[in-house]
């Protein structure tokens, strides 16, 4: 809104500074100050209305140290948090941008999602909160939305060489002549396509067509089959990993702000021509516009730490923890760096595994020994380190670490090959 309005500011009345909202870095960096002042005040607000409310988190008692002193403390946090990303975002982003339209639709669906659960598990009194059958339904949907939006939307495009597209037979929506240092002037496309950006291989490239090969010059029609079950497989398998995160005050919140900064990184070179020629990675036109978004998403994971922090005053619940994996998986898929994601969230990954391979092997152990043995002393994997007495604060703090490590190696991939 702002954005729109500072524009017709800067052409109507040519109003000194207004050009600054042309500016993706300035309006970032905008819309961090506005979602983090969000998050510290209006979050107070939220979290004493939810106290008086009495809407409080009930704790199984699972053995862990200083597990009943969470007893009573409010959930539903996640509102906090949408309401940081939503608010910015809106004021400081091109809405006619396809991009920012999609990611405002994560935040939206995924939130309504997990804030149903926690409603059913609060208010309604059901510990199981929404039906796992349809919390996934609405993962599947909103990745088929996201799936058929990138493969038929007219502004989802990537620029490739002329003669790439030619030999690989993409569909070209318009072309393009830029020069190069030389003064040269070199013709490019801009494809539909499914290719995406691969780390650690020579060319970075990978098309999902590939899959297809058996069906000839055919799979660009049918590549649909297999694009759109990955989108789907990924937005589910994220957001529920960042639910099992969510165990410990601040840690889903601490990596998802660190993911969320990576991030922000990828959607600046990969909507930036130079940058992206340099690091041979593909150029998506208006993807810069996901910086606004992913200062918004940082702003808000920081700013929700302020309550969400050791010893915390309040969790975000599902509302928060579906919401943040729904839209990491999304932006990630959106800036075709979604095979990045099984480094840049190592974290969600083990926390995931964990509990895959603690039940699968109690389950194998139990048909063959006849009793159930386990992996870890107990599964997510942060809480195996709070069985073995490690304090809250050191393991959350530990994670933290292990996901900028795993942040600055995923960015590192770009140069190596």
């Amino acid at each position: 809104m702002l954005y729109e309005l500072f524009q017709w500011l800067q052409d109507c009345c040519d109003i000194p500074g207004a050009g600054l909202f042309k500016y993706i870095t300035f309006r970032a960096g905008v819309a961090v100050v506005i979602s983090l002042l969000i998050s510290m005040v209006y979050g107070g607000r939220i979290v004493r209305y939810l106290q008086k409310l009495q809407i409080g988190e009930t704790v199984r008692d699972l053995g862990l140290e200083g597990q009943k002193a969470k007893e009573g403390t409010p959930t539903m946090g996640g509102v906090i948090i949408i309401m940081a990303i939503l608010i910015p975002c809106l004021l400081m982003a091109d809405l006619s941008n396809v991009y920012i339209l999609l990611m405002l639709l994560a935040t939206v669906v995924m939130g309504a999602i997990g804030f149903l659960d926690d409603y059913i598990k609060v208010f309604r009194k059901n510990k199981k909160g929404l039906s796992g059958m349809f919390k996934i339904l609405g993962q599947v949907l909103f990745g088929l939305i996201i799936a058929l939006v990138m493969l038929y939307h007219e502004d989802i495009v990537v620029r490739v060489g002329m003669d790439e597209a030619l030999l690989n037979k993409y569909e070209i929506v318009k072309t393009d002549f830029i020069e190069d240092a030389a003064g040269n002037k070199i013709e490019y496309a801009y494809v539909k396509t499914t290719l995406t950006n691969v780390p650690f291989i020579k060319g970075n490239n990978f098309d999902y067509r590939t899959l297809l090969w058996f069906l000839g010059d055919n799979a660009m029609v049918w590549v649909w089959m297999v694009f759109v079950p990955i989108v789907i497989f990924i937005v589910t398998a994220v957001s529920n990993a960042a639910n099992l995160t969510d165990g410990l005050d601040g840690l889903a919140t601490g990596v998802s702000g660190i993911i969320g900064f990576t991030l922000a990184i990828f959607a600046y070179v990969s909507g930036n021509s130079i940058a992206a020629e340099y690091l041979n990675i593909h150029f998506l036109p208006g993807s810069g516009e996901l910086v606004i978004f992913s200062a918004c998403f940082l702003g808000a994971s920081i700013g929700f730490l302020w309550y969400n922090s050791y010893p915390a005053q309040i969790f975000m619940g599902d509302t928060g923890s579906l919401t943040l994996g729904g839209i990491i998986a999304a932006m990630a898929i959106l800036l075709r760096k979604e095979l990045f994601i099984p480094l840049l969230c190592g974290i969600f990954l083990v926390e995931n595994l964990s509990v895959v391979l603690q039940v699968a092997w109690f389950k194998y152990t139990k048909k063959r020994y006849g009793e159930g043995r386990r992996i870890l002393l107990m599964s997510p994997l942060h809480h195996h380190y709070q069985k073995k007495g490690m304090p809250e604060t050191k393991i959350v703090t530990r994670f933290w670490i292990v996901g900028l490590l795993l942040a600055v190696l995923t960015v590192l991939t770009l140069k190596i090959r």
